[in-house]
């Protein structure tokens, strides 16, 4: 069994708070973290008719990528629909907590999950927000446990060199210390200078994996007290942020692509702006509303920009910047139900959680299309 702030803890491993843009109002929005979890619920929005279905199925946690309070309620009262949905989620039970930007920005988040759905490949970050930066992790092991704590580092997320996985240096020398009187040395005797042989390991972290890798080690290692290094290295970090752009395996034609990002979200309609002719390839995808990154595509070398919610006047402003883009509305960010409840399922299975994830089955898209 979990509590919710253990489930929580896991999900921010994929989409860590620190991503999301200032003002954005993500988090514990309802409810408390601080009780056992069974059921998880993922879903994009919080509407009456999600509740009510986490309500149904015995959910005790809904996670959801749009905040259900995006600014304060002046009260709380069943004649608002805000009410209605805070007063059920408190009768019940139910904890609401919302990761809005920060699960656009996260790496296999959404932006990520409709770059994939695409075919679009070879991506990279259209709007750089996070730099992840990077540290080498030196520790001191003895022979006997370098496995173990090699292990526990990998395990932790530790080692990753562009498409290289559970990379480390390890090289032998000699150890020396000396135990205080009070203290239950693993090597040795207390008050006693000791020499031992030990092995030094070499592997790479970032800003953001540094914690759960460092606390992972100290948990494998048998030392009372660990020796290590964390030292910032002066090379490029990986960046983070909105959006990403990348290519087609093969141009084609905007209409013919627009159909095919009509297809990929399974929507009954969508806009598009250019020359239906005009072949594409290079693209750029950013979830939700991207009116204000349309220059930013242009300027990337995108041949088309795929967001939502595009605006009459910003339409001209695309086609005056020789910009395609395809509107497919906001809704198609639902994508992320599918890929928030894989992850969670999978690292509750690796860290042995027993908790059940399930995805919304009900339909929070306002619009309907003649």
């Amino acid at each position: 069994m979990a509590n919710g702030q253990q489930v929580i803890e896991q999900f921010e491993t994929f989409a860590p708070k620190k991503f999301a843009f200032e003002g954005d109002p993500i988090g514990l929005q309802i409810g408390t973290l601080n009780k056992e979890v069974k059921r998880v619920l993922v879903t994009l929005d919080v509407l009456e008719s999600v509740v009510d279905e986490a309500i149904e199925k015995e959910i005790d946690l809904i996670i959801a990528h749009h905040p259900p309070i995006f600014s304060k309620l002046p009260k709380v009262t069943d004649q608002s629909a805000a009410g209605r949905i805070v007063m059920k989620c408190i009768k019940h039970d139910i904890a609401v907590y919302a990761a809005h930007t920060n699960l656009d920005v996260a790496e296999g988040g959404v932006n990520d999950l409709m770059a994939q759905a695409l075919g679009v490949t070879d991506t990279t970050v259209l709007v750089p927000s996070f730099e992840n930066t990077v540290y080498k992790l030196v520790v001191f092991v003895p022979e006997e446990a370098v496995a173990q704590v090699s292990e526990a580092l990998s395990r932790a997320g530790a080692g990753h060199i562009g498409s290289y996985s559970d990379c480390q240096f390890h090289t032998t020398g000699t150890g020396q210390f000396k135990a205080a009187i009070d203290t239950t040395p693993y090597i040795g005797q207390a008050g006693k200078l000791e020499r031992v042989t030990e092995v030094r390991i070499e592997t790479v972290v970032t800003e953001l994996n540094q914690k759960q890798v460092i606390r992972a080690m100290k948990k494998a290692h048998p030392y009372e007290e660990v020796a290590y290094d964390l030292i910032r290295e002066e090379i490029n970090a990986p960046s983070l942020g909105l959006g990403r752009i990348g290519y087609l395996k093969e141009a084609m034609p905007l209409k013919a692509f627009a159909e095919h990002v009509r297809t990929v979200f399974a929507v009954d309609n969508l806009r598009f702006v250019g020359d239906e002719k005009q072949m594409v390839r290079k693209v750029a995808v950013l979830g939700g509303d991207g009116n204000k990154y349309v220059s930013t595509a242009a300027f990337a070398g995108a041949d088309v920009l795929v967001t939502g919610d595009l605006y009459f006047h910003v339409a001209h402003d695309a086609m005056a910047l020789g910009l395609a883009v395809v509107d497919p509305g906001h809704h198609v960010e639902s994508i992320m139900k599918q890929g928030v409840a894989d992850f969670l399922t999978k690292r509750f299975h690796d860290q042995k959680i027993d908790v059940d994830v399930l995805i919304s089955t009900a339909n929070t898209n306002p619009f309907h299309f003649l």
